[in-house]
């Protein structure tokens, strides 16, 4: 099954200078201390200590990641991965703005760097090396953003000048790789489907506990927020993902948080569609 008109395949790359070294001195002082433990790991100190400017562009970047993996399924063994057409235009204009932010950040951090380092001494004490600090140019090449979307190659599409037998062995091995990876894709819905309605089961089930369960929002929001992407993610068409999702939408219609944290006859509720999903379908 093809599925190049259903799918394109993206790449996202996002590089942050970790801005930490390995302290040899501090270290070998804690390895050759009474209490320290054979093997003991190495101690790294962080360059930047009194700012979170370069922390925050790290964790802007996992931010980005999340939303990439969330959106996309696995094809490659690293680098690409699958995006459904429908979520195309939603991504390229996320990932537009995503790289507009990564930049002003990366930017302030630039602009602030000589002063920050100029600072570090008053925050590392006598664990500060101005060599550890390299140019503000070489730090520029530290980061990046990019995101790059091709299509995705037709299952067996080959032009290559080789004998008839050479051309139909390699078109069956492609093909078969080409089913594998579809099916690997398509178990990343399935998977998440069902993470999400056991991890709804075990919050719904009441026990003899005196602590009492915290529920938030996202018990709900998850759940209607995952039945919009499965409808997308769902580039087969395969008509039981499409079932268990439609089952989950109808399980969730009505459903007010409020309602789950004050009754206990709700929760059982709801706990009682989510276990019917979860043993209607093979997962």
């Amino acid at each position: 099954m093809s599925i190049s008109s259903s799918a394109v395949l993206v790449e996202l790359n996002i590089s942050v200078w970790p801005a930490s070294k390995i302290d040899k001195e501090v270290t070998d002082m804690v390895n050759n201390s009474a209490n320290a433990v054979t093997g003991s790991a190495q101690t790294k100190k962080n360059l930047f200590a009194g700012t979170s400017l370069r922390k925050d562009i790290e964790k802007f970047a996992a931010r980005v990641r999340l939303y990439h993996n969330l959106h996309t399924m696995p094809w490659a063994d690293k680098g690409e991965r699958l995006l459904p057409t429908k979520l195309f235009m939603d991504y390229k204009q996320a990932m537009n703005v995503y790289e507009t932010q990564f930049n002003a950040m990366c930017e302030q951090f630039f602009n602030n760097y000589n002063n920050l380092v100029a600072e570090a001494p008053m925050h590392l004490g006598s664990l500060f090396k101005a060599e550890d600090y390299p140019s503000v140019e070489e730090v520029k090449e530290k980061f990046a953003f990019r995101f790059g979307i091709k299509p995705l190659p037709e299952a067996g599409d080959f032009r290559l000048d080789i004998p008839a037998a050479d051309m139909s062995q390699l078109r069956t091995q492609y093909e078969q790789q080409y089913q594998e990876k579809l099916a690997e894709a398509m178990r990343t819905p399935w998977q998440r489907l069902y993470d999400l309605l056991k991890n709804m089961s075990e919050k719904l089930t009441d026990d003899d506990s005196d602590t009492k369960k915290r529920y938030h929002d996202s018990l709900v929001t998850n759940a209607t927020d995952l039945c919009d992407l499965l409808g997308k993610l769902n580039i087969t068409n395969d008509p039981e993902l499409e079932k268990a999702r439609r089952a989950l939408e109808t399980a969730m219609v009505g459903i007010d948080i409020e309602d789950i944290k004050e009754s206990a006859a709700v929760r059982t509720d709801v706990k009682t569609r989510v276990d019917d999903i979860l043993n209607k379908f093979n997962w």
